[in-house]
């Protein structure tokens, strides 16, 4: 096997765990760290060197999986000249992906082990995230503000909270009921 090229520790890790998160996926906490190691294009000695042990290492992919960052990201480079259905919709794509993502990792590693139903993120980091995933969803609504019956920041909270309810609503059913209501026009 060929020498890895030079990272730091930061980036190796990065690495292994974004070549772990699709094993963990389809294999849950029985992935093996050889299977790891060849999927990162490592020695598996490697993998221990990066990470203390394989719970560390799943640990993290875990927290991988929580990451919101690059979804809000996403949600704040929505374009705001194009309709607020429009913008909505992506966001509800972007949230959904998210949360697919996350539930695979979470539902594979909690089905063969690794995590228990007790193995929650904390209410402060729930509670964050909420929070943020708010504020970005805000200034969707933001350049609709003289038109809006409520502010921007509690109609996201509320679109927020709707989503999370709506289960697997398609998306226009869900924005057409959040702006339009329950009743017919």
């Amino acid at each position: 096997m060929k020498r890895a090229p030079a990272m730091s520790p930061d980036q190796r890790r990065a690495m292994i765990v974004a070549a772990a998160l699709p094993l963990v996926v389809e294999h849950g906490a029985a992935v093996t760290t050889a299977q790891i190691a060849r999927a990162a294009g490592i020695g598996e000695g490697t993998v221990f060197r990066a990470f203390t042990d394989k719970e560390t290492l799943l640990a993290a992919c875990m927290a991988e999986a929580l990451r919101l960052d690059d979804t809000l990201a996403h949600i704040r480079s929505i374009d705001l000249d194009q309709p607020l259905e429009a913008r909505l919709t992506e966001a509800v794509e972007t949230l959904r992906g998210y949360l697919t993502r996350m539930g695979a990792v979470a539902g594979a590693l909690r089905a063969t082990g690794g995590l228990t139903r007790g193995e929650r993120p904390p209410d402060d980091t729930r509670q964050q995230a909420l929070g943020s995933t708010a504020e970005a969803l805000a200034g969707l609504f933001a350049p609709e503000r003289d038109r809006l019956r409520r502010s921007p920041e509690q109609l996201a909270n509320a679109f927020q909270h709707l989503m999370m309810a709506a289960g697997r609503m398609p998306a226009d059913e869900l924005i057409d009921l959040f702006l339009h209501g329950a009743l017919r026009a």
